[in-house]
């Protein structure tokens, strides 16, 4: 069954801007987001941090473009990664996801998140990133909207993180997100997880 949600003509995610070309509707998602995060450092999009908070987020991130934005994706993804030998990190199910977003905001609000432990408040960070970016809610943006929603968590909590070293890193963040979660269903645990620690430490600032 051919993607819902790319045009019936060409591989590319149907988008407001009716833009079919791979690489106009990269450089455009790029500005549009751009600015929305600006917006969101500036003021921070209210809310407790639930299931219904974070598909808002995804929403104001990426309103200027999809149709779907803050809407959980309706089909399975599988993404092929060079760092697991071709092999996909498995995300949950679209039936399991807001289920599995419950999960991962509650564990994140549960740990014990202290100001003056940066070390131990950042592993948290990681757990918490980790686990609720490998739910993949949605068709696109989950990585952005993942590490956006945490920091502005953190930000609450008094924690100063720096977002820029994320943005200007994010391929290297995303490798690192997928080698976090590189366990799988069947027992093979491949995961590395000191390469999104490290970046996540260096981003915790000190007071």
């Amino acid at each position: 069954m051919r993607d819902p949600y790319l045009y019936e003509d060409v591989n590319v995610l149907r988008n407001k801007l009716n833009i079919k070309s791979q690489e106009v509707l990269d450089g455009a998602e790029a500005d549009y987001v751009s600015l929305r995060l600006k917006e969101l450092v500036m003021k921070p999009l209210k809310g407790d941090y639930c299931t219904d908070h974070f598909l808002k987020m995804h929403k104001m991130i990426f309103q200027d473009i999809y149709d779907w934005a803050g809407i959980p994706r309706i089909i399975s993804i599988y993404k092929e990664e060079d760092v697991l030998g071709g092999m996909s990190v498995e995300y949950s199910d679209p039936f399991d996801i807001i289920e599995d977003l419950h999960h991962a905001l509650n564990n994140m609000k549960s740990k014990e998140w202290d100001l003056e432990q940066r070390g131990k408040s950042a592993k948290c960070f990681c757990d918490s990133l980790a686990e609720l970016w490998k739910v993949h809610p949605f068709r696109e943006g989950n990585t952005r909207t993942a590490i956006t929603f945490c920091c502005q968590y953190v930000d609450e909590l008094g924690f100063n993180i720096n977002r820029e070293l994320f943005e200007k890193n994010a391929r290297y963040v995303r490798t690192a997100l997928v080698a976090y979660n590189a366990f799988f269903s069947d027992g093979k645990d491949f995961r590395k997880k000191e390469y999104l620690e490290r970046i996540v430490c260096d981003s915790f600032e000190v007071k």
